[in-house]
């Protein structure tokens, strides 16, 4: 039997075995989430007389909610909408010290805004931080934590992101795991995202990854994600020189998180948007969005609703991909997806990342058993970004020769 892969960015499709693990006993994220976020794109404005399409706002997530639907994102998988820093007030109510969203720019309150989400078929996402305050300097969960999951829930929440600043990164390791068991205690679902390893990390320590699988559905690794190609880059080459001890432990309910998908902004080219959209997927990570998905160029919003290279990051088997050969500036990423052959060989999604500069697609031979294929009945070859581009039958010892573009994809 054939293997298949194909090439999306350079891509492929293959086959092999299935990777299992414990994660978080909420049922939840046993597919990478796949969703929009408010920060990269919005960060915290919140003078909506001056940016009243911008600020933080009920306005900014209804207008977003509607437009996941009636663009078509929504059909394509995205389903959370997350609210990320500066919806609160700068204090707590003083009777009950319950947290209070910005009353100016949430007049109708937070359960109007999760009805208007939950009603037109999507999930409600809501930021906070394990700190005494969030980073942008409102309140954090500390010292009020059950009181806040209990809050989370009457709020009809379905994604709880937590953040780290003005915490003791000492403490992490027990509050985040705490924190977590009190949203399960309050009996409604909702995906924990943490961001303890990001936090552990920079200060020099290792994030205890048994713990992270058992106690969150996804965790943010590293730095938070700016709207260039040198961000996206710096990103892949963590997650590329940390895999052997990162990789291992993205699966079904507990998923990496190399942050959120540029896509549609300021920073990226055509190509460039190609290439996060394609490693992204290789790697199994969480689709988040953060952009003005009314001012999303059309051929932008194909690249982010490619039901193909969809499939890849939402294979069942949640296998995380890896780098697995550099040559001539010239990377390459490969992932094991379904389907699974009778002889125990994968279907792999491939991508060919370029990290030349000399301005003109680069033209570079691999055979299949250098990119860690080795299906000895060979692999049938698509083009993931496009269809219509079958590109035959190769065997492992095959020369399978691409151009790829500079920080773009191959032709």
């Amino acid at each position: 039997m054939y293997g298949t892969w194909s090439c999306f960015l350079g891509g492929i499709l293959l086959l092999q075995l299935l990777q299992s693990g414990q994660g978080l006993d909420n049922g939840l994220a046993l597919k990478p989430p796949m969703g929009w976020m408010s920060w990269e794109r919005f960060r915290c404005i919140t003078d909506c007389q001056l940016y009243p399409n911008e600020c933080i706002s009920e306005r900014l997530f209804k207008r977003h909610a509607d437009l996941l639907v009636s663009e078509g994102y929504a059909a394509a998988g995205y389903e959370y909408i997350i609210i990320d820093d500066c919806w609160l007030e700068k204090d707590r109510d003083n009777k009950t010290q319950k947290l209070v969203a910005d009353k100016k720019r949430f007049p109708s309150g937070l359960n109007a805004l999760s009805d208007h989400i939950h009603k037109i078929g999507l999930k409600f996402g809501l930021y906070q931080d394990y700190g005494t305050n969030t980073c942008a300097g409102y309140p954090g969960v500390i010292k009020h934590m059950q009181l806040d999951a209990q809050t989370f829930a009457d709020w009809d929440v379905d994604y709880v992101k937590l953040d780290g600043c003005y915490a003791n990164i000492s403490d992490m390791a027990t509050g985040y795991p705490e924190f977590g068991r009190l949203l399960n205690e309050t009996g409604r679902p909702m995906v924990y995202s943490c961001s303890w390893p990001a936090y552990q990390e920079e200060a020099g320590e290792m994030p205890d990854y048994e713990s992270l699988k058992k106690h969150c559905n996804l965790w943010r690794n590293w730095d938070d994600i700016d709207d260039s190609l040198e961000s996206v880059m710096q990103i892949m080459d963590y997650f590329g020189k940390n895999q052997d001890r990162i990789q291992p432990h993205a699966g079904p309910g507990h998923w990496n998180d190399p942050d959120m998908l540029l896509l549609g902004n300021y920073g990226l080219s055509y190509d460039q948007s190609k290439l996060q959209m394609a490693i992204w997927a290789i790697m199994a990570a969480p689709l988040i969005m953060s952009n003005d998905l009314k001012h999303v160029r059309p051929e932008i919003k194909a690249i982010l609703q490619n039901r193909e290279v969809i499939a890849v990051d939402q294979d069942e088997l949640g296998i995380q991909g890896r780098r697995v050969l550099s040559r001539n500036q010239i990377e390459v990423w490969q992932r094991p997806i379904t389907p699974v052959a009778k002889n125990g060989q994968h279907s792999y999604a491939v991508a060919f990342v370029s990290r030349r500069d000399d301005g003109a697609p680069y033209r570079i031979p691999f055979t299949v058993k250098e990119m860690g294929l080795t299906n000895p009945n060979g692999y049938e070859v698509q083009d993931l970004y496009d269809g219509s581009n079958y590109l035959g039958v190769f065997k492992t010892e095959s020369q399978f020769i691409t151009r790829v573009n500079p920080n773009g994809r191959c032709h």
